[in-house]
């Protein structure tokens, strides 16, 4: 395993870890199962690192099952050519203006009802689950951040803020590893800022690893 890979399998750990505590607590107050899919519509931003573990996971896909990964990387196709022409940033690098100070209009607008390139549309599942984004693996549960936290629309419904939060857990743990990562795979891909999930699958992925020894300590061993 290279050294960014296993950089991020630990940080896989944390957040997932974080997520089973989070969704223990909450019990009945989630409605998330397989087959929902109202987080897989409308776009949303994915970092650098989250692009590369997409992109590996397609690569795994293709070797077991090639057909699925190319109805992936199909959908992933389709999905950049319908949204750049008002992407709200490069569409020739999928990466988002964020310094403009028109974009968090443009983004509010923009593709709110597209499905995510990774859903298959007759099982309603995902195709790359196993190497989805962060923010796929933190969203529904309340999961605590320096930013706070926030629930799927379809949980918690009925329950007071007061409850919400007693079944919140931190991801404070993860917070600087990820932007850690996040560097380092900006620096592999020659790609700094944010993208969406169908720019990360239309593109290929990088093959070397940079050192990731300077400021991070080594990951534990897996139980």
């Amino acid at each position: 395993m290279h050294a960014l890979e296993s950089w991020d399998a630990q940080l896989v750990r944390i957040v997932d870890a974080a997520t089973a505590r989070a969704q223990a607590v909450s019990g009945h107050w989630l409605a998330c199962h397989p087959g929902c899919t109202q987080c897989c519509h409308g776009v949303f931003s994915i970092s650098q690192m989250d692009a590369i573990r997409l992109r590996r996971g397609l690569d795994e896909l293709a070797g077991t099952d090639p057909m699925r990964a190319s109805a992936v990387i199909d959908r992933a196709r389709q999905a950049v050519s319908r949204l750049s022409p008002e992407f709200p940033g490069d569409p020739a690098t999928g990466i988002f203006a964020e310094s403009d100070p028109a974009f968090e209009d443009r983004f509010d607008a923009f593709a709110n009802d597209d499905p995510c390139p990774a859903l298959d549309p007759e099982s309603g599942l995902c195709d790359l689950y196993s190497a989805r984004p962060i923010a796929c693996r933190t969203f529904g549960p309340p999961l605590e951040t320096r930013g706070g936290f926030a629930v799927c629309e379809l949980c918690f419904v009925g329950a007071t803020p007061e409850e919400v939060a007693r079944c919140a857990v931190s991801l404070d743990e993860a917070g600087a590893l990820e932007e850690k990562l996040t560097a380092a795979a900006e620096q592999l891909s020659a790609r700094t800022g944010s993208t969406l999930v169908a720019f990360a699958l239309a593109r290929e992925l990088p093959r070397s690893s940079p050192d990731l020894s300077s400021g991070l300590q080594p990951p534990p061993e897996s139980e």
